[in-house]
């Protein structure tokens, strides 16, 4: 999925939110060269723990590939599909996909989202690290645990700047890297009139995180992010970037040396417990041209396995779920369960009340910074860009607030003037909004 446009929201006035708008995200995603890197001790951060389902570690029988189960979830009151999707161990494109009627910032209280916590492993060998570009998941085979598989979801690079292909290595581990910012990565900004230092230190502005693995391709990396909710999008400048609680597990457990193999299979089978699988996925654009070409292979074989196992494939049903590609592996023998029922008959998890690392927005002071972003006629659309603004990375707080017969988007509450600023000039580069600034109520400022 590549991210769309941004460009299209005007200054504040009452306006509609384009429904191609995602969310800002893509700026200072880049990495490609590092410098002064070395090992420091750093905090470790709180891994989720959702209940009765696993997400993350998963045991592997011989001959085995495809593990987990799909799970549900029902949505609650300020709810955001990349919330749940963070706290189960799903990037944005495994939950959006397969919740294509739920809007995904924005779900209706009550609606019931799929867990499509069911994986097909890519066709490459069960060694050191998988990546599969086509569902941007990595798994990763720990050599000394040869009946375990992990797997987490991934940011890719966006078209321009594609997540090269084929077999390569970790040649170098790092913790606490710093950010040499390339100068085709200068240039971008510059276009848009952001000036970027030369070198970015570690922390929060940092967009490799806290962790980052030098892959053989010179050039690129596997890392964390200060942007996690684009997890799951093609976002990067080509390096492969994972949650910050992900990249801290991957990074203690991958050893430098350990192969790592990169495939591009939108369209993956599976044999188990006497039933045949397909799970299908949308080409990335880059092999757009080559989707018919992919398909036959896929259709050649199901035949295959269909006459190995002496079995009848429903052709019916195959072609239903390469339309749809929404990533759920599913049934195609004749009379075996359809997408109505495989969610209908999806382990019901409890709702943990908060998402793991949910935006928590402060309460607006009389005394605090604030910014007035954008005006809607629509609640809905109001609501979605203020959603977004929170899941920034680092965090925009905003909020909806209904004013005589529009809604205003809110930012804030920012310190001081020059914080103001700053959230002013990230609006302006990630969405493309002239947001209008508004001074504190009360006397005492910055």
């Amino acid at each position: 999925m590549t991210m769309p446009n941004q460009g299209s929201l005007p200054t504040v006035k009452k306006t509609a939110l384009p429904l191609t708008l995602i969310a800002g995200l893509i700026l200072l995603s880049g990495c490609q060269t590092l410098s002064s890197l070395f090992y420091q001790e750093t905090a470790s951060h709180q891994i989720p723990q959702p209940e009765t389902i696993a997400t993350h570690e998963f045991d592997l029988s011989d001959g085995e590939n495809m593990v987990g189960a799909i799970a549900a979830i029902d949505s609650r009151e300020n709810d955001t599909l990349p919330d749940i999707a963070r706290h189960f161990g799903l990037g944005y494109n495994d939950i959006s996909i397969a919740n294509s009627a739920v809007s995904p910032w924005t779900p209706t209280p009550g609606s019931h989202v799929l867990l499509p916590l069911q994986f097909i492993l890519p066709d490459s060998p069960h060694k050191g690290i998988a990546l599969n570009l086509a569902n941007m998941r990595l798994f990763y085979y720990p050599p000394k645990q040869p009946g375990k598989v992990y797997t987490y979801p991934v940011g890719i690079g966006r078209q321009g700047w594609n997540t090269p292909m084929g077999l390569t290595s970790i040649v170098a581990k790092n913790a606490n890297p710093s950010w040499r910012v390339p100068e085709s990565i200068h240039r971008e900004h510059a276009e848009k009139g952001d000036s970027l230092p030369a070198v970015v230190d570690a922390g929060p502005d940092n967009p490799l995180g806290l962790y980052a693995m030098r892959l053989g391709v010179p050039g690129y990396l596997i890392h964390g992010t200060n942007k996690p909710y684009g997890i799951g999008m093609q976002i990067s400048h080509g390096c492969v970037q994972l949650y910050p609680e992900d990249i801290e597990a991957l990074f203690k457990k991958a050893t430098v040396g350990m192969p790592v193999h990169i495939v591009h299979q939108p369209y993956l089978t599976a044999w188990r417990q006497d039933m045949l699988y397909l799970e299908a996925h949308e080409p990335l654009q880059k092999w757009t041209k080559d989707k018919a070409k992919l398909k036959k292979q896929v259709i050649r074989q199901l035949h295959e396995i269909g006459a190995k196992k002496s079995v009848a494939v429903d052709w019916e049903k195959v072609e239903r779920i390469l339309r749809r590609s929404d990533g759920i592996p599913t049934p195609v023998l004749m009379h075996s369960p359809d997408i109505t029922q495989i969610s209908a008959n999806a382990l019901q998890l409890k709702h943990p009340g908060r998402f793991y690392d949910q935006p928590v927005i402060q309460e607006l002071k009389d005394s605090d910074w604030s910014v007035l972003v954008a005006r809607f006629n629509d609640e809905t659309q109001a609501q979605q860009l203020a959603t977004m603004l929170n899941h920034q990375g680092p965090v925009i707080p905003a909020r909806k607030v209904q004013k005589d017969d529009a809604y205003q988007v809110i930012a804030g509450p920012f310190k001081s003037k020059s914080e103001m600023k700053a959230a002013v000039k990230r609006i302006k580069m990630d969405f493309e909004i002239d947001a209008e600034p508004l001074k504190p109520r009360s006397t005492s400022v910055n």
